[in-house]
């Protein structure tokens, strides 16, 4: 008889396929589940560790399939606010950023103003950590470090494309790609699919710019490819049966049907592609109705393979005065967010052109947007004017007789970045939520993890995804099923992206999470504040609720237990790796007979 490592005893076992729970004992050896007893009869031997579950359950460890974690790793690779969370895989290179072939100078001037990441930081970590300049490079570095969850990547296209044609050429309206220029993209795809990349992530929203003081406040380079370059690059995928991972053009949103077009696969091979982002926002609240029926047309009419990313969760964001990436919908928003500076920002904020500007586009109907421009959802959270703590700014400017902009203003030329203020982007109408998550072609994303440090916080999506479906059980108001829960945070979106991930069958890799049900509670939704000591302890909002994960464990080790990490872990205990598309599952050590440990 073989001797287990982990037993997780007596919780209610959830295996990533969408079956129904039951309650079992699960087995763990050489970091892969090495049996599921549902009679108890896993025994412990001297050396065997015990998770006791009872009352819990135990599931796959969750797939966080849209982060911005490509800076941090490298100097942070425990990723400790995702694993604390029950994550235990994380994809990178999504929205067309990767740190793949450009250099630290060219990554931070893509990362930093995108992803609301300090961009002194983005250069240092790049600067001490890059010694690559190719996709099996990159793999290369990244496995080498002491990772706690388990990397897969995308590569960027915006990365990819500076790097062929210039930072420079690759941002010029006037410039396209020359077809030497294009087969060399091509051909540093293939050598990332070779690498074992998921395929390559884009962007046609001219929304995003760049940092930095050579290029600043251009589109990111992808946003300028020809339609060509598109199709060349989804040839690559759908040959290679990878993915396209894209956001599309705001602006001009017809480009969504570029996108569905592409996954079609009546007369060819179809694509995988997951687009961004199904949710029910504000400022367009009719736009959830059509989510489902553009997938249907691609998939079941089309013979596509299209997916819709959707935030399990209300999408609530915070704002450091008018440092908040919905500013870039419009044109006065960007020009103030291209000054750095805070007088000079003053001065621009101060002067009555600009205001009736801002007026303007802050007033214009029908423009594109995200945000739904009311500043009675824009609440005051912190100010020295403590008398405002609280308020709506709408409200304050009725109070001060003045127009909602101008209070605004006022607001951000007094304080800075010293007012604070959230207001809800989307996802705010629980029962049109609930309906939404259940809709056909939508799949979990968009988490943003890593990036919008001072912004976002959605680390613990499961955990609130889970906490909403216990709530609604509760009541008997149930709108999905646990097994269905668990499913579409983990076996779905390792199917969909070809990883070894999100199982948790005799066999499959030990990646594990313990949630109490007792622990779920609206606790997940609270603001807390984090130092990041990797990025010179600034503060990063994050939600915390650690009485609902257990323990997480990776390939078997137990890193996260009660809200404590194991000593050395994410520095000198390494427990993740880079998973590559398309490989078998069972990719570690190979597992000794289920049976040999079960009590004769």
């Amino acid at each position: 008889m073989y001797e287990l490592d982990l037993i997780i005893s007596g919780g209610t076992y959830y295996d990533g396929t969408g079956a129904p729970g039951v309650v079992a004992d699960v087995g763990v050896m050489d970091g892969r589940i090495a049996a599921v007893s549902t009679d108890g009869r896993l025994r412990a031997g001297p050396a065997t560790r015990v998770v006791d579950a009872t009352g819990q359950w135990v599931m796959p460890g969750f797939v966080d399939a849209h982060t911005h974690y490509d800076a941090e790793v490298q100097v942070a690779p425990g990723l400790n606010e995702s694993v604390r969370h029950g994550v235990t895989t994380v994809l990178v290179g999504n929205c067309s950023l990767s740190t793949v072939y450009s250099s630290p100078l060219d990554i931070a001037d893509l990362f930093s103003r995108v992803e609301a990441l300090p961009r002194t930081h983005v250069l240092g970590a790049l600067e001490d950590a890059k010694t690559w300049s190719t996709p099996q490079g990159w793999v290369d570095a990244l496995e080498r470090l002491p990772l706690g969850p388990h990397v897969a990547s995308f590569l960027g296209h915006s990365d990819v494309r500076a790097s062929v044609m210039g930072m420079g050429r690759s941002t010029d309206p006037a410039q396209k790609a020359s077809r030497s220029e294009q087969a060399e993209i091509e051909r540093r795809l293939e050598d990332a699919l070779d690498a074992g990349f998921l395929g390559i992530s884009t962007m046609t929203n001219p929304w995003d710019k760049l940092d930095g003081d050579r290029y600043r406040s251009r589109s990111l380079p992808s946003t300028y490819s020809s339609w060509k370059e598109f199709r060349g690059l989804s040839r690559v995928l759908r040959r290679r049966d990878r993915v396209l991972q894209g956001v599309p053009n705001l602006n001009k949103k017809y480009d969504i049907a570029f996108y569905l077009t592409t996954a079609m696969g009546r007369v060819r091979k179809p694509l995988k592609v997951s687009l961004l982002a199904a949710a029910d926002t504000k400022a367009e609240p009719w736009v959830q109705r059509i989510f489902a029926p553009l997938a249907m047309i691609a998939n079941k009419l089309g013979g596509g393979r299209f997916t819709w990313q959707h935030l399990p969760t209300t999408f609530r964001v915070w704002a450091d005065g008018i440092d908040l990436v919905v500013f870039e919908e419009f044109g006065s928003g960007r020009e103030a967010l291209h000054l750095r500076e805070e007088m000079g920002r003053n001065e621009l904020l101060s002067d009555e052109a600009y205001r009736r500007w801002f007026r303007r586009d802050f007033d214009r109907r029908f423009s594109p947007r995200v945000w739904h421009r009311d500043f009675d959802d824009a609440e005051v959270t912190e100010c020295p004017d403590a008398e405002l703590v609280g308020l709506m700014i709408g409200q304050v400017a009725r109070d001060r007789g003045l127009h909602p902009v101008d209070c605004y203003l006022d607001l951000v030329v007094e304080h800075g970045t010293r007012l604070r203020w959230k207001t809800n982007i989307a996802n705010a109408r629980p029962k049109v939520q609930d309906r939404l998550i259940n809709r056909y072609g939508i799949t979990i994303g968009f988490s943003d993890a890593g990036a919008h440090l001072r912004n976002m916080a959605f680390y613990n999506f499961g955990i609130r995804l889970l906490n909403r479906v216990n709530q609604a059980q509760s009541t008997r108001r149930p709108f999905m099923s646990v097994e269905k829960a668990v499913f579409k945070l983990t076996g779905e979106l390792g199917d969909f992206y070809g990883i070894d991930a999100g199982r948790i069958r005799v066999g499959d890799r030990a990646d594990v999470v313990v949630v109490d049900p007792a622990g779920l509670s609206d606790e997940v939704d609270g603001y807390h504040e984090a130092l990041m000591p990797a990025f010179g302890d600034m503060s990063r909002m994050v939600n915390r609720n650690d009485d609902a994960v257990t323990a997480t464990i990776v390939s078997g080790e137990v890193v996260f237990e009660r809200g404590e990490f194991v000593e050395g872990y994410g520095t000198t205990l390494g427990t993740g790796r880079f998973l590559r598309a398309g490989e078998p599952r069972g990719t570690v050590a190979p597992v000794r007979r289920a049976e040999a440990v079960v009590a004769q």
